[in-house]
């Protein structure tokens, strides 16, 4: 009988004391892990936004509040040169106040001031409206997308064909495209590929567009004729009305659209012959 009494007592207590300790030990070390992970030590660049470059501007350094969910309430911030918290609830001691002057549009925080930075980058309420943290790799990763935008503009500007090429630059350079040779119209192609590869792509994707210089050229070779108003389409050798452009459109904008319709086609048809 006293041996079993013994078992009864030692196994309980050693049971509680593995439940209850390990939890602890493990949710401290999840979260030191988190608050580590969470924050890069580094040197960090702030500008003022608007490309604006004053010989010096001061942002607020007191009176900052910070909304923390949290805890469910406006907590109170102060750049201070002597705390080790940004917040003025977890501060201790004398309150030195810090200024915060941008040079130029420029201002350089080292890794050391942790806290300045944190202010800056995480709860400061002019950040991304007033000044924004230099993020070198998010430029970086800017530039590589327009790079490659640019490359597939150019490698589409490559194999367009004539037609394609002289509708897509008739809307840069309007009816001059006419007047260049096949040379200078590939040339202008590319540097306008290079210069502006979105707009580009945009228009070589436009099912309009060589709709729209199909019909500028019918125009031009006086196949059809537009009325003085830009209301009419007409057909050049016996006036006969084709269509009206609907008010507040682009006359070779409803051209192309019409263009589309069963009647559209037909007129397209015949053009296209003529060019011939």
């Amino acid at each position: 009988m006293t041996k079993k009494k013994k078992e009864t007592i030692e196994e309980p207590i050693v049971e509680e004391t593995v439940v209850v300790e390990q939890p602890k030990v493990v949710t401290k070390e999840k979260s030191l892990t988190k608050n580590k992970d969470t924050w890069e030590v580094k040197d960090r660049q702030y500008y003022l936004r608007g490309d604006l470059t004053p010989l010096s501007c001061s942002i607020r350094s007191s009176n900052i509040y910070w909304f923390d969910e949290e805890k469910g309430y406006e907590r109170e911030l102060k750049i201070t040169s002597n705390q080790r918290t940004p917040f003025v609830d977890e501060m201790k001691g004398d309150q030195r106040l810090e200024h915060v002057v941008f040079r130029n549009g420029v201002l350089h925080v080292p890794k050391n001031k942790v806290v300045l930075q944190k202010i800056l980058s995480l709860y400061h309420p002019d950040r991304n409206r007033k000044f924004h943290e230099k993020d070198y790799q998010q430029e970086a990763a800017s530039e590589i997308d327009l790079l490659e935008v640019e490359i597939e503009a150019l490698n589409a500007a490559q194999d367009l064909d004539i037609d394609m090429a002289e509708a897509v630059m008739r809307v840069e350079v309007g009816s001059k495209v006419s007047e260049m040779s096949s040379k200078e119209l590939k040339r202008d192609l590319l540097l306008y590929a290079k210069k502006n590869p979105v707009l580009f792509l945009e228009l070589v994707n436009d099912g309009n567009v060589q709709l729209r210089n199909f019909g500028i050229k019918a125009t031009e070779m006086g196949i059809i004729k537009l009325s003085q108003d830009q209301r009419t389409f007409r057909w050049g050798t016996n006036d006969r009305k084709l269509m009206t452009v609907p008010f507040d459109e682009h006359p070779y904008s409803a051209l192309a659209a019409w263009f589309k319709t069963d009647e559209g086609m037909e007129i397209y048809q015949n053009i296209e012959k003529r060019f011939n």
